[in-house]
């Protein structure tokens, strides 16, 4: 059954950044909000790793956790939001927040992830300056 949407428009209109990986992680799906949020092209970006977005100190975590869950086809964070830090083109960390979703061939072996990209940096930023507020304010009155 078809709902009669067009995919490829939705993931260029959505606003959260759309990435898709295959089983070796590397890029094979990068829209629009994902050029926004990131700095890399759509040309820049496909074919590439998913180390182009992946802090150096964070990726032997990230590639532990990617080859798991492409041999055990599960994963926690469809249902959790993951936040971690992640490099825009310039080299700025950007605090971001997502969910992933598995893609799977015929014989149900996981072929690649969506993820589905939400940059949270400011957030992340307001909710340190009121953390560090609320310390100066206890020590102050402590």
């Amino acid at each position: 059954m078809t709902s009669g949407i067009d995919i490829d428009q939705f993931v260029t209109a959505i606003g959260d950044a759309i990435i898709v990986s295959d089983a070796r992680g590397a890029i094979t799906v990068w829209n629009p909000a994902a050029e926004r949020m990131f700095g890399f092209s759509r040309d820049e970006a496909l074919g590439r790793s998913l180390d182009l977005i992946i802090p150096e100190r964070q990726r032997q975590r990230h590639w532990d956790g990617y080859e798991t869950t492409m041999r055990t086809g599960e994963t926690r964070y469809g249902t959790q939001l993951l936040r971690v830090p992640a490099l825009h083109k310039d080299g700025h960390t950007l605090s971001i927040a997502f969910t992933v979703a598995l893609l799977r061939g015929a014989d149900g072996a996981v072929t690649g992830i969506v993820a589905v990209v939400r940059d949270e940096t400011t957030r992340w930023n307001e909710e340190r300056a009121l953390r560090r507020r609320v310390a100066e304010l206890e020590s102050a009155s402590g």
